[in-house]
């Protein structure tokens, strides 16, 4: 009997994607990949975050990271998974700075790239994660604000929306709790473990994403079950 071949997410993004901030599980992407090999038929999970990618970045090297990760002969990745925005929203030299990519920018770049990567495969994305403003500025030149990253992921939603995209926003749901400060690392912008640990338990329930990867049923509670 042929065994089964589990389908392929590429996860593309910034550091966040990456996992900076997190020594003790290596991130929220990490923290997936482990998870989804535990399971029965569980998907393929690549992480190809870079640090400080922004939107042009990623869109730049797109086509070539999921073309390089078929596999099999002839075969494709079946996902596509976006982490991207933060670093665009960065304002340079100071809090009033322009923004490294500026929000009309961002959303006609956006939804470019959310037309070239549905050619690939099935598209997914996530929101923005908080920042400490009181840290800013980061590396004594960018400054993250929590008004700019609203905006931002705000495009987020209206692309993914206008282009038929699951939409995963994290911003609000983050800053819900009040514990969310003690998420950041001491730089004040990246997660740290248990940061990216509140980003994978909401990713991990995710409907949207588990529709994708045939896994809604891991979720069903079995009878008798504490």
């Amino acid at each position: 009997m042929p065994v089964p071949i589990p389908k392929k997410l590429i996860a593309l993004g910034d550091s966040g994607v990456y996992g900076w901030g997190d020594p003790l599980e290596g991130g929220w992407c990490e923290r997936l990949r482990r998870h989804w090999m535990e399971l029965p038929g569980g998907p393929v999970l690549y992480n190809l975050g870079v640090r400080g990618d922004g939107l042009e970045r990623l869109a730049a090297r797109l086509a070539l990271e999921v073309g390089r990760r078929g596999e099999l002969r002839r075969q494709q990745p079946q996902g596509i998974l976006l982490g991207i925005g933060l670093n665009d929203s960065a304002r340079v030299g100071r809090p009033d700075g322009r923004p490294q990519l500026d929000s009309g920018g961002f959303l006609f770049g956006l939804q470019q790239l959310l037309a070239q990567a549905r050619r690939l495969a099935p598209v997914l994305v996530i929101g923005l994660t908080p920042v400490l403003e009181e840290a800013m500025p980061y590396a004594e030149v960018l400054w993250y604000s929590l008004a700019d990253l609203r905006r931002y992921e705000a495009l987020l939603e209206e692309a993914c929306l206008a282009a038929d995209v699951p939409f995963l926003p994290l911003l609000e749901s983050l800053m819900g709790d009040p514990s969310w400060p003690q998420w950041l690392d001491s730089d004040g912008l990246h997660l740290n473990s248990e940061g990216h640990r509140q980003v994978y338990e909401r990713l991990r329930h995710w409907p949207a994403l588990l529709q994708w990867a045939d896994l809604q049923l891991q979720l069903r509670v079995t009878p008798g079950a504490a």
